[in-house]
């Protein structure tokens, strides 16, 4: 009888926490908001420092790994090869530019802090990746996402996903005791861009792959849906095996089933399980929070937030630039990606997990991501506001000067005529009266001969 009522008390939680996720993320929409949003908001009010409704967050932390792998597998299934190949020259040095900018920022802070070597390496990593997900949803929602706006946003977006993974074998190497095997680190981090270059290069250059058991199991959602969830975990789990991250052999798997004629079978019976997950993945950030640290530290977590998205606006606008793109596409792809990203829960955790970051510096950056996540849309939505009414202002600028110039061309030119019709007057009357003069010169003479 206990354990049914246990199993019933279970069941009760998850229906309440369901309802409040569901409810926080319409009421969110409503706003025009992401509903993602939400689902934080949720698992705030909803975890230990909260209500304490949810108080072992160890499933669900469970679950939102599952979901972080499901997303890059999906990630991986959309990617149009051809589309990235085009942006991946520009995407490559804004990801670089932002990882070389987000470092000098740790840095800078190390010195005039207590912060170690680790610390630093660490929140650089974490500042410099941005929301895949945030940064899709806001691009999509103002008609952007298929755009060069979104071209090349998705473009470095998809690189900062390919570099977690080199990031995620440093996070957990620059923790414990023992000294940091450097040139293992090195070979992972070879080997996994290697293979990774080497498939992007052999899906590009071959047709679609048409797997031999394809015919039979494209009508067949149950075997659709166990078989590429069974390829995806699968090379995830390799991928962990090899000390590589799970969710890098996840994004391999996606890479192949989007390069098969399954794939139009796929996607559609993948994306609601893949946003059941991504659900449970931001309910879970909203539990790892503690209220109680935000509380007793609002001032450094709020300098902290806007300091951090303030500074990702300016580089990435800055980069984007330096590689060549219109200001417009700058503003656009540099707002989407000011915030920090879902990543960064993960190397965080990592780092903390293998002591490469202190219990305040972990609490901090949890705090920090999940704030500029909050506040991103909201963000993107004021600098857009601001940027067209500049630019109103600065149209209607020129048009007043334009029509002053003219206004002022149009008197110019009505002097030039005054004065025109005034010297032909002057050069008539000074031929009329010369004229006078010699009527009255013949008169006299005449006068004088007669």
């Amino acid at each position: 009888m206990e354990q049914a009522a246990g199993h019933a008390t279970g069941l009760v939680e998850i229906a309440f926490v369901t309802v409040v996720a569901v409810t926080s993320g319409l009421l969110l929409m409503q706003l025009k908001l992401p509903p993602m949003i939400g689902f934080i908001l949720a698992g705030i009010a909803l975890g230990p420092t909260g209500f304490g409704v949810i108080d072992n967050s160890e499933n669900v932390s469970a679950l939102a790994e599952m979901g972080v792998v499901v997303l890059l597998f999906f990630i991986g299934m959309e990617l149009s090869l051809k589309a990235f190949v085009q942006t991946l020259k520009p995407a490559l040095q804004i990801a670089g530019g932002q990882l070389c900018a987000a470092m000098a920022i740790t840095f800078g802070l190390m010195a005039i802090s207590t912060a170690t070597l680790s610390e630093a390496i660490i929140l650089g990593f974490i500042i410099a990746l941005s929301s895949t997900v945030v940064a899709m949803k806001m691009l999509a929602e103002i008609g952007e996402l298929r755009t060069d706006v979104g071209r090349i946003t998705v473009g470095v977006l998809i690189a900062q996903d390919i570099a977690v993974v080199p990031m995620l074998i440093l996070a957990t190497a620059l923790g414990g005791t023992a000294e940091i095997g450097w040139p293992m680190i090195a070979l992972k981090i070879v080997g996994a861009v290697g293979v990774l270059a080497l498939l992007l290069r052999y899906l590009g250059r071959r047709p679609k792959l048409r797997p031999s058991f394809a015919a039979a199991v494209e009508n067949n959602v149950e075997i659709l849906v166990l078989g590429s969830l069974a390829f995806c975990l699968a090379l995830a789990s390799l991928s962990g095996v090899a000390g590589l991250s799970p969710a890098y052999g996840a994004f391999i798997a996606g890479l192949i089933v989007g390069s098969s004629t399954l794939r139009g079978r796929v996607i559609p019976v993948i994306e609601p399980i893949q946003s059941l997950l991504l659900v449970v993945f931001f309910l879970s950030i909203g539990l790892l929070i503690d209220l109680s640290f935000i509380v007793e530290e609002w001032k450094l977590v709020l300098l902290a937030s806007i300091f951090v998205i303030m500074a990702k606006t300016a580089f990435n606008i800055l980069l984007i630039r330096m590689a060549g793109l219109p200001r417009r596409t700058a503003l656009e792809a540099g707002l989407s990606m000011a915030q920090i990203g879902e990543f960064s829960f993960i190397i965080a955790a990592a780092a903390f997990a293998s002591g490469a970051i202190g219990d305040d510096v972990y609490r901090l950056a949890i705090a920090v991501t999940a704030i500029t996540l909050l506040v991103s849309p909201a963000w993107m939505s004021l600098m857009r506001m601001i940027d067209n009414e500049a630019r109103f202002g600065i149209v209607e600028f020129r048009r007043a000067l334009a029509e002053l110039s003219f206004e002022r061309g149009r008197a110019v030119r009505s002097v030039d005529a005054l004065g025109d019709w005034a010297h032909r007057l002057n050069i008539r009357r000074r031929a009329l009266r010369r004229a006078i003069r010699r009527r009255r010169q013949a008169g006299r003479v005449h006068a004088e001969g007669t």
